[in-house]
């Protein structure tokens, strides 16, 4: 092979050997050369991909590849902060209101601020863990698993795979079920106003899963998270839509009431609810709370869309996620409370699909339309990661297979054979699991539960340990384990309370009754 300062001997500009040795067909999702790019690089001196620069005699290249060789992000503070608007303020926030419920005006605004407040700590330290070294041109780690192998590797590298991808797989089903209420919804809306608030206006949720599963199939063609800036910008804008006519039914309905409602309290014990009761439904208020906040797990993947330094993507994601989690507790403390308010130890689990308001009712329709597609952007941005490790490993597996290679880009969607197949029977797979287990409440707050600790504490603190090479013993260090212990706590309390739910609503379901 030539050196990296030779001129390569005139291959043909569609020769696959040329265009590898080069450096710039990438694989596994990435962009490939044009022709017409293809053989203006074959003029440029041979540099390995992270060479890249007006020195090394190749600035057309420098012009639309990164540091690593992979295609210039563009990703701003506001792209970041409408993909974490996308994942944070979504159907979470129409449980605040029974969240705080069942654990009164006291402790229900006091757990939402707490959460809020370790979301975004523990965020600023997993932003630091993007790059490994220095900050602005060290390794990049395109993923959760890539910044937990490089900073902490062995055996924890498997159990941060399985907790995470586990976690978004469950956060797919929830969207789906959460989608398919706010179907059922609109429908019976419609059917109370026509015919009474007597009429039960039963009716399946089936129908609407495989319909919000089938638009999934199309989405999930869109290759990578750089190219669905747009569908997260519409979610953010559908999810405060929807959060603002919540807010204002239920301020309308504490009007309407003559003052608030509620106790400092939460849910007293009677004949209607028990001691158990009300201890398992305060635990599993924790791990709505909890799922409200998630979106660490997508963090690294996030930051990975951010344009190179200056400034560093840390500080970018530091400020996205300051402004996003501000932004998203102010709307939740005010959704929650004002739901809580209104209703008070009634509040449903699904502000605006439990039927606490019947009208007017078109407002109701909007709002649960702008539900559903909230739910469509936030499905693609949880699940673009998994599907970028699957075709990772496929590629990395079958580097020379036209099945996983070849595509044909039609506008932002890539198809391809593999991508066609697998992306379509992973969204058969959560469609017909979220059709065996229709309890949104119940799978919020377990979601919310298994995920915070791992996901949100435990693995930020131990790699800004590493990272930053924090002494064991320093304050800073006994601080960083406290907090991640006394999380640990609160998550195994939350998944026992969202279990015992979920035991007690299997005992009564049948499989697809809808």
């Amino acid at each position: 092979m030539a050196s990296a300062h030779s001129q390569p001997s005139s291959p043909k500009p569609s020769s696959p050997g040329a265009s590898a040795e080069l450096g710039y067909v990438v694989r596994g999702g990435q962009k490939k050369l044009t022709q017409r790019q293809l053989s203006s690089s074959l003029s440029m001196k041979r540099v390995a991909p992270m060479e890249v620069s007006a020195e090394a005699g190749n600035a057309a290249a420098a012009d639309w590849l990164d540091d690593d060789g992979r295609p210039r992000r563009r990703g701003t503070l506001w792209t970041a902060s409408s993909h974490i608007v996308t994942a944070v303020i979504g159907s979470g926030v129409l449980s605040l209101a029974w969240a705080i419920a069942q654990l009164g005006w006291v402790a229900g605004p006091a757990a939402m601020l707490l959460f809020a407040f370790v979301t975004y700590y523990t965020a600023t330290l997993l932003a630091e863990c993007y790059r490994t070294g220095d900050p602005d041109t060290g390794k990049r780690n395109y993923t959760y698993m890539d910044a937990v192998r490089s900073n902490l590797g062995g055996a924890k590298v498997a159990f941060c795979g399985v907790i995470q991808y586990a976690n978004l797989v469950g956060v797919a089903i929830g969207y789906t079920i959460a989608s398919s209420i706010s179907m059922k919804a609109i429908r019976r809306a419609g059917c109370f106003h026509k015919n009474g608030h007597g009429n039960p206006c039963r009716s399946s949720s089936n129908p609407y899963m495989i319909l919000f599963g089938g638009v999934q199939i199309l989405f999930s063609q869109i290759p990578d998270f750089d190219q669905i800036w747009w569908l997260s910008i519409v979610a953010a804008v559908m999810s405060f839509t929807y959060s603002s006519i919540g807010l204002s039914l239920g301020i309308a309905q504490t009007v309407s009431n003559g003052g608030f409602k509620g106790s400092l309290t939460g849910i007293s014990i009677g004949p209607d609810v028990t001691s158990t009761q009300k201890i398992w439904h305060s635990l599993q208020a924790l791990g709505d709370i909890a799922f409200a906040y998630s979106f660490s797990n997508i963090l690294i993947e996030i930051q990975d869309t951010i344009k190179a330094p200056p400034p560093s993507e840390a500080n970018v994601m530091a400020r996205a996620t300051r402004l996003s989690v501000a932004t998203t507790t102010v709307f939740y403390m005010l959704c929650g409370c004002m739901g809580y308010a209104a209703f008070g130890d009634d509040a449903p689990d699904n502000l605006l699909t439990g039927f606490g308001f019947y009208e007017p009712f078109w407002l109701l329709d909007v709002a649960n339309v702008a539900i559903i597609v909230h739910l469509v952007g936030a499905y693609q941005v949880f699940c673009q990661p998994i599907f970028a490790f699957v075709e990772r490993r496929a590629a990395g597996a079958w580097p020379d297979s036209a099945f996983i290679g070849r595509e044909l880009r039609v506008g932002p969607l890539a198809l391809s054979l593999f991508r066609l197949t697998w992306r379509s029977a992973f969204v058969c797979f959560t469609t017909v699991v979220a059709m065996l287990l229709p309890f949104f409440g119940d799978v919020a707050g377990l979601l919310g539960a298994v995920s915070f600790w791992p996901l949100t504490v435990y693995f930020p603190v131990e790699m800004y340990i590493k990272q930053r090479r924090v002494p064991r013993g320093s304050a800073m260090w006994v601080s960083l384990q406290t907090l991640s212990v006394t999380c640990l706590l609160v998550s195994i309390a939350a998944a026992a309370g969202s279990i015992a739910d979920v035991v007690d609503a299997l005992k009564v379901y049948r499989p697809f009754s809808g």
